[in-house]
């Protein structure tokens, strides 16, 4: 499709950022939302700031805010990828996850479709949505079809956010929702466990920490990377028809699968002496195995995953190290 304007939420998250630089390269105006003044160059605890993107302050819980934001910019194509984007935080917030991560994206769905009725343009528009919704899954892997079964507060207000893109669409609107399995990259925020244990192995390597205390190491999910999970939301939206698309690896590994590979990627070989399990760091409930099918997206629209497992953890350990270097 031909360049022209695209609007942004989350844009200095990891899979903001990496879209924002991805779309300006190819010669789009992009725009992105973010909760405070950010100058060129500067971005807060886990934000990262793309030099050409012109930011706009505003809150996902302030719907007229981020409505006039919208028409004053009248884009082509709206990602929303903000929202509290974690399942932990989301049961110590659960009334502000259902605003930020469900009621808003209603809101934002209806000025959308107001704004292309006004000027006549199709405007088109992309749900970063999530794995959670599969929360009670009776079966691996899933796929689009799988129930919508959420045991969390994250998960609830991405189903309604999910199905309220379905509603639009039924009402004519080119509006899809890519179903994100877990992703990393080295622009996750610290707060995450993936970078939490990443981070911690080249501290303990490095004889800056002694131990490193974690919560269950059973869960089982589907890691991919994360520049990979941004190229298949631009191919969902540039797609021919919108619909709703999975995004995975296809393969599950255990968080204490993790743990391994970063630590034998730090040089340690028994970490179990320096993990302790503190049961107070679980969640209330976990999902079952989460574990996608890519066999839609693979087909209709050819995409599949260029990073393994084991390379993206590496380069996770290795970016951490860097960092201490740098100390």
């Amino acid at each position: 499709m031909p360049v022209g304007t695209a609007f942004l939420t989350g844009v200095t998250g990891q899979d903001g950022s990496y879209l924002a630089e991805s779309l300006l390269s190819r010669g789009w105006e992009v725009h992105g939302l973010v909760r405070h003044a950010l100058l060129p160059g500067a971005h807060g605890e886990g934000e990262t700031s793309v030099e050409g993107v012109e930011y706009h302050v505003g809150d996902l819980s302030r719907p007229d805010e981020v409505g006039s934001i919208l028409k004053s910019i009248k884009p082509d194509l709206v990602f929303n990828l903000g929202g509290i984007s974690s399942v932990y935080q989301s049961w110590q917030h659960p009334y502000d996850t259902a605003l930020v991560s469900g009621a808003s994206v209603v809101a934002m769905l209806e000025t959308t479709w107001q704004l292309q009725q006004a000027t006549g343009k199709e405007i088109r528009f992309l749900q970063a949505s999530s794995a959670e919704l599969f929360g009670e899954a009776e079966s691996a892997p899933q796929s689009e079809a799988t129930p919508i079964r959420p045991i969390s507060p994250y998960g609830a207000a991405k189903a309604l956010a999910h199905h309220a893109v379905s509603v639009y669409r039924g009402r004519g609107m080119f509006a899809s929702s890519a179903i994100l399995y877990n992703h990393e990259s080295v622009r996750r925020p610290a707060k995450f466990v993936t970078r939490k244990i990443t981070s911690g192995a080249a501290a303990i390597a490095a004889g800056k920490l002694d131990k490193l205390s974690l919560g269950n190491l059973n869960a089982i999910r589907d890691w991919g990377w994360a520049p990979d999970f941004v190229d298949a939301m631009d191919m969902i939206i540039r797609a021919a028809e919108p619909d709703d698309f999975v995004v995975a690896t296809g393969v599950s590994h255990s968080v204490q699968d993790f743990v391994e590979a970063a630590f034998k990627a730090a040089g340690i070989d028994d970490w179990r002496a320096v993990v302790d399990v503190d049961e107070s760091l679980a969640r209330p409930t976990d999902a079952a195995e989460m574990r996608g099918d890519i066999t839609k997206i693979s087909s209709k629209l050819g995409w599949r995953p260029s990073v393994d497992f084991d390379a993206l953890v590496t380069a996770m350990v290795r970016h951490d190290q860097a960092l201490l270097a740098d100390e």
